[in-house]
């Protein structure tokens, strides 16, 4: 049987990626008749077409970008495989492209970031911060290699290692008479009060999950885009929201009025770290997680 070259699988990713034949060849360095012969060449051993050629455009069939997916991971994996027999890398050494989503990084990274460095000097790391569906998605696809998130969150094909608690606390404007955190009773809110993150945000779900929000009257029609919309709108005292207890003392709470308080120790999201099943660096990413638990338990 033979089987696709890796030079092969990085030409037909490139093509994926500019969309172009004259640009992939030029980035492959490479000419355009060669880069298309390769490409042909990669379709006749595949016994397959990934490619939909017109005078105007270059569309990926939707068996081509299967085989992408998979093309990314298993270079990847060779690229492992090559560390791993040369015995040059030691672990969280070389790459490490880590995805992180929007509401962890900027409480957490800040102060890890530097400590993560002394203790790995020779680590080079990749951030990528987004949405907890894309960041999974990039795993998948090979463009990260592990992502920091908030659990429960179904993610499929994937080993995860819970990390830590995160509690959620009362967050409100200094003196609002939207709620008494001392007496703080969910069904004592007013309707349109409660103001959280917009769909697509796990944050959203951990809250109205961890904090018992069954009454959809009491959540405002108008949800924040982003951490820092939700702060303002919280410090303007337009209601109350529930924030992570990562984010107490962060610089995104600087200069506001916004004040955080303790709730029932029940509610909280489990930070966790997360990567491919079955990843050859499963050891390495455990180590990373152990570093970031550890780093947690030091500044809480």
């Amino acid at each position: 049987m033979i089987y696709p070259t890796i030079k092969q699988l990085r030409y037909f990713l490139s093509l994926c990626e500019e969309g172009h034949f004259g640009r992939a060849a030029e980035l492959s360095f490479i000419s355009q008749s060669a880069f298309s012969t390769a490409i042909q060449d990669l379709e006749a051993v595949l016994d397959t077409q990934l490619v939909d050629r017109t005078n105007r455009q270059v569309t990926i069939t939707a068996v081509g970008k299967e085989v992408a997916t998979q093309a990314r991971l298993c270079i990847r994996d060779v690229e492992s495989l090559i560390e791993i027999a040369g015995q040059k890398r030691q672990p969280l050494e070389g790459p490490l492209r880590l995805g992180v989503i929007p509401t962890i990084a900027p409480f957490l990274l800040p102060g890890m970031l530097p400590k993560l460095r002394r203790a790995y000097p020779s680590l080079r790391l990749f951030l990528s911060e987004d949405q907890t569906d894309r960041i999974h998605q990039k795993l998948l696809d090979g463009d990260l290699d592990v992502i920091l998130v908030a659990l429960p969150y179904e993610l499929r094909s994937t080993q995860s290692m819970s990390l830590f608690k995160d509690r959620f606390c009362l967050a409100a404007r200094a003196g609002t008479e939207h709620v008494d955190p001392d007496n703080y009773r969910f069904n004592r809110l007013q309707s349109d009060s409660v103001l959280l993150l917009e769909d697509g945000h796990c944050l959203r779900d951990h809250a109205l999950a961890a904090c018992r929000i069954k009454s959809t009257e009491k959540v405002s029609r108008f949800a924040a885009t982003s951490l820092l919309t939700l702060v303002e709108m919280l410090d303007a005292d337009m209601g109350i929201s529930f924030l992570p207890e990562m984010a107490r003392g962060s610089s995104l709470l600087k200069n506001t009025r916004v004040r955080m308080y303790p709730m029932n120790e029940n509610s909280y999201r489990t930070i966790g770290l997360v990567w491919r099943k079955g990843s050859a660096r499963t050891d390495e990413f455990e180590m990373l997680g152990d570093f970031i638990r550890e780093f947690h338990l030091g500044t809480g």
